[in-house]
């Protein structure tokens, strides 16, 4: 293998969240490699698998030129010598190939895939065919375990809080799902500790973080994070910049233009452990448009989320939920956000649904620590003690502590959806909904969305307005229009009812 001494320019650029370097086509052909191959780098004790472009416009011979990724994993300076050498083959080739083809993986082979994606040395199209293979082939209850753990492992950080550590986490694929803000504060009121970190919307219009940011700062290191638990109990970060399960973070880039998300079980609990949670409840929202279709999948799922909690140390419970419309009437960032602070400052004219929902988790969350039940949970949301620590928490992230519904509001294009006959709204496309509220920008665009007018059950006349389409970018308009003429996802004849399907607590046995 040739092994070459470089000399180090930072270009004072990122890329994106890639590694990446450029060389001397001279120095190229000496290595061996072409551009989009793969080069390692070596500083000092540390190593980086860099993608490597060839120019010699912009590089010497001699040189190489690194983008910010690069130099702040290394930490390189301007004339600093690194040491480069061409990637050699992988082994863990090896093993995504024998999951293409749809055998089981072994702890061992997802160590090596699992340290070959912290070291940056598989390039994208080779990540996503692992992550397109799992999701065809899905996984067995021992490769959950085993990415769980491998995912823990690869953690540089781990957040410890004193008391008893609680947390929630939904497996998504309802639109509008505000839950999180509301339960929260329920949780933290009540006295116990519940350091929420959350993702970033990957299939949905939104997620956590993306609401909970239209009120304050979510972005926030572990010394931060320490200081705004131990002053209200609870948080609302976003987990992607606190390194909890790196190698899960590197896997989700993959994941979330594919709009898929095979890892969830061991993502989540990676996620979790590595905070201290004890107890987690798990929402399965459970429908005909969602992730989880039927009572029977919902059930697998949350079998199979409590054992592999169990093996890690956790003591898990799942509640299916109901996923046939979405939750509340709002999505999309501020919109979602505006509905969860009018809840909790006005309980009694909230949405039904979304409060049923809220004190259902929360309420199940107290009861595995012996702390009430959904009754204890509607008397702290109904009192306004759960609104008032929702501001503690938002003034301790940042934010404004007499923030105001009416602030989330501003300027934007709404394009009305009316009713093409009358009758009985029957049926609510959540992925139609979802797909048009991306469209209109969300969750980049924080004020783009859906602002629902009728829900399941609701009498509609010809031309009334059943939902609005909120825009805040006019070149969205045509994009959302055309979608339109394919289908609103409103069928027009159904009532509500509770969100609760079931409640796990237990495998069953066959």
């Amino acid at each position: 293998m040739i092994i070459m001494k470089l000399r180090v320019r930072c270009l004072g650029l990122d890329a994106g969240g890639k590694t990446i370097a450029i060389i001397n086509s001279e120095n190229s052909r000496e290595l061996g490699v072409r551009s989009l191959e793969r080069i390692v780098l070596k500083s000092g004790s540390k190593k980086l698998t860099v993608v490597v472009n060839v120019s010699d416009d912009f590089v010497m011979e001699g040189d190489i030129v690194v983008y910010n990724e690069v130099k702040d994993l290394l930490k390189l300076r301007n004339g600093d010598f690194v040491h480069v050498a061409a990637r050699p083959d992988l082994e863990s080739k090896m093993y995504i190939g024998k999951k293409i083809s749809g055998q089981e993986l072994s702890e061992k082979e997802i160590n090596v895939i699992i340290n070959d994606v912290l070291s940056h040395n598989l390039n994208d199209l080779e990540l996503a065919s692992f992550v397109t293979a799992l999701h065809i082939n899905g996984l067995s209850m021992n490769e959950d375990y085993y990415f769980a753990k491998a995912f823990i492992g690869s953690s540089s950080e781990r957040i410890r809080f004193p008391g008893v550590v609680v947390d929630k986490h939904s497996c998504g694929g309802v639109c509008g799902d505000k839950t999180t803000m509301i339960l929260v504060p329920i949780i933290a009121a009540a006295g116990l500790t519940i350091p929420k970190t959350s993702s970033r919307a990957i299939t949905a219009p939104a997620g956590t973080a993306d609401r909970v940011e239209a009120v304050a700062p979510v972005i926030h290191d572990v010394k931060r994070i320490h200081d705004i638990v131990k002053k209200t109990n609870g948080c609302m970060v976003w987990g992607g910049s606190l390194d909890l399960a790196p190698a899960d973070d590197l896997l989700i880039q993959i994941e979330k233009p594919l709009e898929i998300d095979p890892l969830i079980i061991p993502s989540v609990l990676a996620k979790k452990k590595t905070v201290g949670s004890r107890y987690v409840v798990i929402d399965i929202p459970t429908g005909p448009d969602a992730k989880i279709k039927t009572k029977e999948d919902a059930e697998r799922i949350a079998n199979r989320f409590i054992s592999v909690g169990k093996k890690v140390g956790m003591h898990v419970e799942c509640v299916v939920t109901k996923a046939d419309q979405p939750i509340g009437f709002a999505i999309g960032p501020a919109l979602e956000a505006k509905e969860a602070l009018h809840a909790l400052m006005n309980p009694n004219n909230a949405p039904k649904d979304l409060v049923d929902k809220a004190t259902s988790l929360a309420g199940v969350l107290l009861r595995m620590v012996g702390k009430g039940d959904k009754r204890t949970a509607e008397k702290i949301l109904f009192s306004g003690k759960a609104e008032k620590k929702f501001r503690e928490i938002v003034k301790a992230q940042g934010g404004n502590y007499n923030i105001k519904p009416g602030d989330l509001d501003k300027k934007i294009i709404v394009i009305n959806v009316k009713s093409k006959k009358s009758g009985y709204v029957s049926y609510i496309n959540n992925k139609i909904l979802i797909r048009l509220a991306k469209l209109a920008g969300a969750p980049k665009d924080k004020y783009a969305g859906i602002l629902l007018k009728s829900k399941l059950g609701h009498k509609a006349r010809k031309g009334e307005v059943v939902y609005e389409i909120h825009v805040e970018n006019p070149a969205k308009i045509g994009m959302v229009k055309k979608h339109l003429k394919q289908g609103d996802g409103i069928l027009i004849t159904g009532k509500a009812m509770k969100m609760v399907i079931e409640e796990i607590d237990h495998i069953r046995k066959k």
